[in-house]
């Protein structure tokens, strides 16, 4: 069976994690999955994450989650753009996640970036995820 959502699983699967208190977590790599890996680490909401190839042609990413004083420092990570209702937004509606304590990450032409990196690029896209 084909997953429908793959980047929304991997929140997901962050999610149920940090709500575990587990240090690590394992996802199916994709591209997608990695660029957004890439934003939450610049913006110091994980350690890290490495991609493992498992086989030929099957690889994971396993995810270094990161806590602060014992909680996580993601309290909230939610799919905004899903396969059934793409969102998209322009420069100038690009969305301010708790007033600018969180980020929001879209995909655009340059790339996946943060609201912060896209402003300063002055590019829109589709809005991917929100994270607080």
């Amino acid at each position: 069976m084909t997953m429908s959502d793959p980047l929304g699983d991997m929140l997901t699967r962050i999610r149920n994690a940090q709500r575990a208190r587990s240090t690590k977590v394992k996802s199916p790599a994709s591209r997608v999955r990695a660029s957004v890996l890439e934003v939450l680490k610049r913006e110091g909401y994980i350690r890290g994450y490495s991609h493992v190839d498992i086989r030929p042609g099957v690889a994971e990413l396993h995810i270094e989650l990161k806590y602060l004083d014992g909680e996580p420092v993601i309290k909230e990570i939610n799919r905004v753009s899903k396969p059934g209702r793409r969102v998209y937004s322009k420069i100038d509606d690009l969305p301010k996640v708790y007033n600018g304590l969180g980020i929001a990450i879209l995909s655009t032409p340059r790339g996946v970036l943060s609201d912060i990196e896209a402003r300063a690029a002055n590019v829109g896209g589709e809005v991917l995820c929100r994270v607080f």
